[in-house]
């Protein structure tokens, strides 16, 4: 196992893995409306077998080189997670995606936990582009999108319906050598 520091306020990024399942349907529960504002994984995540069900889907993505969960903790408590939900290193591609708690909120976490994850896809994988889908609506997570230096390709137009409503997807993107770049 590992545990990468995200900055001198005692947060982490560590593997989110399926024994790990109660304390992520505990964080699942405490940030349900949070989350749920904007991200449809607590509709997906509402017991304790969906919760370990969710975990085992990303382990065996992992085994299969083909995504990554991680979550981010502070202070010792599970406050939300990064995921490369898909990632094909054949054709250079991921995607990337986040939550967190409310109580996390103004901190960076997501940023910077991000950052890590973009960084070891490109590096250690060597993907070529990845994505930030993303609702339009969702102006936190446009700013990380923006704040990790990557370009809005393009809108979905009512492509994805959730609660009823159709929404905008925003279309976001970094390639590798502009994450190079950035980080130099």
């Amino acid at each position: 196992m590992y545990a990468i520091p995200l900055g001198g306020e005692g947060a982490e990024l560590r593997p989110l893995e399926p024994w790990r399942a109660p304390e992520f349907l505990a964080h699942m529960d405490r940030a349900r409306d949070f989350v749920g504002r904007r991200n449809g994984l607590p509709d997906i995540v509402t017991d304790l077998e969906s919760a370990r069900a969710y975990l085992r889907t990303y382990a065996e993505k992992a085994a299969a080189d083909a995504g990554r969960l991680d979550g981010i903790w502070l202070d010792g408590t599970l406050v939300g997670g990064v995921l490369l939900r898909t990632m094909d290193t054949a054709q250079g591609t991921a995607e990337a995606g986040c939550w967190l708690e409310e109580a996390a909120v103004g901190r960076g976490l997501v940023t910077r936990a991000a950052r890590v994850l973009i960084d070891w896809a490109v590096e250690e994988r060597g993907v070529h582009r990845v994505e930030w889908w993303v609702s339009a609506s969702n102006g936190p997570s446009i700013a990380v999108a923006r704040r990790l230096g990557m370009t809005r390709d393009g809108v979905l137009r009512e492509s994805y319906l959730r609660g009823g409503e159709r929404h905008d997807m925003e279309i976001w993107s970094v390639l590798a050598r502009e994450w190079r770049a950035g980080r130099a």
